[in-house]
């Protein structure tokens, strides 16, 4: 089975089993500086489980977080904390008494997606938005303007294994402007809309301030040795409301890794909406 790491990378590892937020199978880190590494890990993220991979301008973090090396220049040291359920990021979107969030994503042609993938970006936002929340997405036609735009990774990204990518809010209380989605998510790798949903849904649950469910320990989700990602300069706030400890089973929209099946919002995913939004 093959493990997505959700909305990330692709490693053949036994049977069919896809992992949210990774990398194919890399062994030399992507020709990652050693310097670049420590800037990484003493900013609080983890390089150890999911390799480092160099990506557009930047570095590709813990499977599915974009960061450029003027933003690990910047960062202080960052910390770790204990294992809770959920959690967010310290800057979030400033929603005020209800905001629309605009996504973008171009249709067709080479560096558009297909019907399944906008079908399935349709479906995420839809899961977002029956949430009623102060907060609500809507995707637009035009890129002019909008919050969000979702663009297609480069071939040579798709082929070696990304699925996607998104960072943090911003210290001024807008979303992360970009989401980056593999096209072939439906053609290679076979997912249904709901899957589709369920890999971009978690792109935008980072854009609007969480973090992997099981941020403290990926190994509850992708197997493996214990591994904690990091709380870093962005944060890892608990959620109040939320359980303690975390397990796959519970099958949290924003697990660290998924078995590439459908994952709605599950009651404590809603709890920890409701709180923020």
């Amino acid at each position: 089975m093959k493990r997505i790491f959700n909305t990330l990378a692709i490693a053949m590892i036994g049977s069919v089993v896809f992992y949210s937020c990774s990398t194919e199978e890399v062994s030399t880190q992507d020709e990652i500086s050693p310097e670049v590494l420590a800037l990484i890990t003493n900013a609080g993220f983890s390089t150890e489980i999911v390799p480092v991979m160099k990506f557009d301008q930047g570095y590709l973090v813990e499977g599915d977080i974009y960061l450029t090396e003027s933003d690990l220049r910047t960062m202080g040291e960052g910390n770790r904390v204990a294992n809770v359920e959920q959690y967010r990021t310290t800057n979030l979107v400033n929603a005020g008494g209800g905001r629309v969030i605009t996504l973008y994503a171009p249709v067709g042609g080479r560096t558009g997606y297909s019907s399944g993938m906008i079908a399935g970006l349709d479906l995420a936002i839809s899961r977002y938005n029956q949430q009623n929340l102060n907060l609500s997405f809507q995707r637009v036609t035009s890129s002019s303007g909008a919050d969000i735009v979702m663009s297609r990774l480069s071939k040579r990204d798709e082929s070696r294994g990304v699925l996607g990518s998104a960072g943090f809010p911003t210290s001024s209380g807008n979303p992360y402007g970009q989401i980056k989605m593999s096209g072939v998510l439906e053609s290679s790798y076979g997912l249904s809309t709901a899957s589709i949903a369920t890999i971009i849904a978690h792109e935008m649950g980072h854009c609007i301030g969480f973090r992997h469910t099981d941020y403290f320990d990926r190994s509850i989700s992708c197997g493996g040795s214990a591994s904690n990602e990091g709380a870093s300069t962005v944060g890892a706030v608990y959620i109040p409301g939320t359980p303690t400890g975390a397990t796959a089973a519970d099958k949290s929209w924003m697990l660290a890794c998924t078995d590439g099946g459908d994952r709605p919002f599950n009651a404590d995913d809603r709890t920890a909406l409701d709180y923020l939004y």
